[in-house]
């Protein structure tokens, strides 16, 4: 509600279309302002044009309708003058090169004859989800997770819009930093800086504009408009019309000089950096990821941990000392994965990826919404930085004081202990290693593996044994690691019985080590404990049967 001084009402303001303004208190500009008599550029549009009529009547004598300076004088209207109007607002509607005049022109409908040139600054998936007036339900929980294509675009005067789309993510890649056409579209609804940072965040990395931008009122681009504008506080999401909606390329369209590709730096350069939430691109060698996929978790969105590196981390001098040699990111459910990525990833292999618009928050590397990974270099990139190719094998850090949770370090210890609450042993197959045998039931001990469709005489025990270290890299603190199976082995080499049972005390004392270790938990209170498992770096080949169980 807006109070005119010296009115007789009040006023209802719609900000719909308004960004806020601070004034300085400046009597000189005041009375400036006041004398000023050049009017600005406005837009004459008709009601009917606004508010879509199916049909333009009007009782009274005369009627005046005004589009891009005509003006048709009338007394009578009848249905001829009423389909030539149409055919008129039609025909005549012209290309904006604004997305606010566009989306002040059409209101809350689908563009019909207005097309606004962009340039297409980013392409990524989204995950579906009922937007706001969209009239679509949820998809049932049961199918598979389903995602959209979106483009952020960005117009001649520096407006930014997402854009949601139907498309398919390989084919619309190829428009990123092309200049296109956007025909077709409808507001979803609008989005500020508090209600969409992330969205923001990704903006942030292409302001300020590379080159200058247009003003209203000028038709060219000022050179004063490329420093003085503040970064954008508002945009609009958009979707496109299943039928109208288009995005088409121009060719050699000047708009296209506007495109800021990702910037890809090292990650040493990325870890020497104080900024939150920026997002920062970097090309990275995946050495470890947490939980393996599979089939199942193809099709349920979850997170991920991947432990990655690079040429810088493992390149380090003693002046390099306070960095990590490797450094766990998180890829959260909300980060839509390709199902090329996806593919990669279910191999369980060494892997290189391009991490293009994670986001640096609270001294770790996360990827979220409209962050993408690409499992090759696709990208024309300027940087140095685009190298995965390693010196040698991996080096990690040992454990110490400053190790984080989610991370992976080398430990070695001495047994101090034996949780016997959590131990057992299970049979396998001997030949093919399946864990799931059969029990005969007239007699217990004879088993029977359904993959071999045989007998299983000689069963392999596999164990489950978590033991407790002193480490002297953290003396103060105690130690529990849950062991592998070649760990398990060779710790119970002398200790176990003929029947499989093993004496605790002939375990304690005994030194293990060196162990590739995943830090599960890092607890203070009552005592302190770190949580720890054995792990298996990804190699070339697959990885080992013990990866394939989930945490």
């Amino acid at each position: 509600m807006l109070v005119v001084p010296n009115g007789t009402c009040p006023v209802i303001l719609n900000t719909y279309f308004c960004q806020k303004v601070v004034a300085k208190e400046d009597s000189r500009i005041t009375h400036e302002a006041q004398y000023w008599d050049t009017s600005l550029p406005r837009r004459s549009i008709t009601l009917a044009q606004m508010f879509r009529f199916k049909s333009l009547t009007n009782s009274s004598p005369e009627s005046q309708v005004m589009y891009s300076g005509l003006t048709t004088m009338e007394t009578n209207w009848n249905h001829r003058h009423e389909e030539e109007a149409k055919q008129h607002f039609s025909a005549q509607s012209p290309l904006r090169d604004s997305l606010l005049d566009a989306i002040e022109s059409q209101g809350a409908a689908t563009w019909s004859g207005v097309g606004v040139p962009v340039v297409v600054q980013r392409v990524y998936s989204l995950p579906w989800r009922c937007d706001l007036g969209s009239g679509s339900a949820a998809p049932p929980s049961s199918d598979p997770p389903r995602v959209r294509v979106s483009f952020l675009v960005q117009d001649a005067y520096g407006m930014f819009s997402e854009v949601h789309s139907e498309g398919t993510i390989l084919k619309d890649r190829e428009l990123e930093g092309k200049s296109c056409s956007l025909t077709g579209m409808k507001i979803l609804r609008k989005a500020t800086r508090g209600r969409a940072a992330g969205l923001f965040s990704l903006i942030d990395t292409m302001w300020p504009p590379v080159m200058p931008l247009k003003a209203p009122g000028c038709s060219e681009a000022c050179e004063e408009v490329k420093t003085q504008l503040p970064p954008p506080g508002f945009c609009y999401i958009l979707t496109a019309h299943p039928n109208l909606g288009q995005i088409n390329i121009i060719e050699e369209d000047p708009i296209s000089k506007l495109y800021q590709p990702p910037i890809p730096r090292f990650l040493r350069e990325i870890l020497q950096t104080d900024d939150i939430g920026i997002r920062c691109s970097f090309y990275a060698r995946v050495i470890y990821q947490r939980p393996q996929l599979n089939s199942l978790l193809l099709l349920e969105r979850r997170q991920i941990w991947l432990t990655v590196t690079d040429v810088t981390l493992q390149m380090q001098d003693e002046n390099n000392s306070g960095l990590p040699k490797t450094m766990p990111v998180c890829v959260t459910s909300s980060c839509v994965l390709d199902q090329e990525v996806l593919d990669v990833l279910a191999e369980a292999a060494v892997h290189s990826f391009f991490f293009r618009d994670a986001l640096r928050d609270s001294g770790q590397i996360v990827c979220v919404e409209r962050t993408v990974l690409l499992p090759k270099p696709i990208l024309d990139v300027t940087s140095g930085a685009h190298s995965c190719e390693l010196p040698g094998p991996v080096m990690l850090d040992e454990l110490d004081s400053v190790t984080q949770v989610n991370s992976i370090c080398n430990v070695q210890g001495t047994v101090i202990g034996v949780d016997e609450s959590t131990a057992f042993s299970w049979p396998t197959c001997d030949l093919c290693g399946n864990e799931r045998l059969e029990q005969s039931p007239e007699d217990r001990g004879v088993f029977s593996c359904g993959d071999c469709s045989r007998v299983v005489t000689s069963p392999r025990l596999r164990r489950h044994l978590q033991v407790f270290l002193d480490c002297p890299s953290r003396p103060q603190c105690t130690l529990r690691v849950k062991l592998l199976q070649n760990s398990i082995s060779s710790l119970l080499r002398f200790a176990a019985c003929e029947d499989g049972s093993y004496e605790v005390k002939s375990v304690l004392g005994n030194e293990v080590g060196l162990l590739t270790c995943f830090v599960q938990s890092i607890t203070t209170d009552p005592t302190s404990c770190i949580g720890l498992e054995e792990i298996e770096l990804l190699s070339a080949g697959r990885a080992s049967s013990d990866h394939h169980q989930l945490p």
